[in-house]
């Protein structure tokens, strides 16, 4: 697993920048209808469990928890999915599945955290990333009446600080492959 992942650490840095600028452009443009923030999350969340679809397959012959990046990467499908399938969604509605989406991930990130701490030791970005996932989702679920710009600075406040902690793991990925490669 800890090969598969520092050769693709471009994944996970892209992962991480796409998450930076989803929550740029929601800060840029706090006045989003709901239409376009249903459709900014959709096409994330898509790309976003593309690439952990991609990992998945890529790592299963050589990483034994190859399905909990599957599962992650088909629940972000689904999502993304939802969010195009519904786009008169409201914004209590699409925090209720960003809440969700991020609960899962989240989740199945700490596994994988724990997973690769036992191939690096102090590594500790991705287990940070998919903590406060989870907690994001907690109160997004315990605290939704907040407003339409309330959730909307919240995701985008989420999203940069996941993408930064992401970037962070994607160089400190890309370091181990180099060293490991001389």
């Amino acid at each position: 697993m800890l090969h598969e992942l520092t050769r693709n650490w471009w994944a996970v840095v892209l992962r991480g920048a796409l998450a930076v600028l989803f929550g740029i452009m929601a800060l840029i443009w706090p006045g989003l209808t709901v239409a376009v923030l249903v459709l900014l999350f959709g096409a994330y969340a898509i790309v976003e469990g593309g690439f952990n679809i991609f990992a998945a397959f890529q790592s299963r012959k050589t990483y034994q928890g190859w399905w909990a990046l599957l599962l992650e990467g088909i629940v972000s499908v689904i999502a993304g999915v939802l969010a195009f399938v519904w786009p008169e969604i409201t914004a209590l509605a699409l925090l209720y599945v960003i809440a969700f989406w991020a609960i899962v991930t989240g989740i199945f990130e700490i596994v994988a955290a724990f997973r690769l701490r036992q191939a690096i030791e102090g590594e500790l970005w991705l287990g940070l990333s998919g903590v406060l996932s989870v907690l994001f989702g907690v109160i997004a679920v315990l605290f939704p009446g907040a407003g339409a710009l309330a959730v909307v600075a919240m995701i985008a406040f989420y999203a940069i600080f996941f993408g930064m902690l992401l970037i962070a793991l994607g160089w400190r990925l890309r370091e181990l492959h180099h060293a490991a490669s001389q």
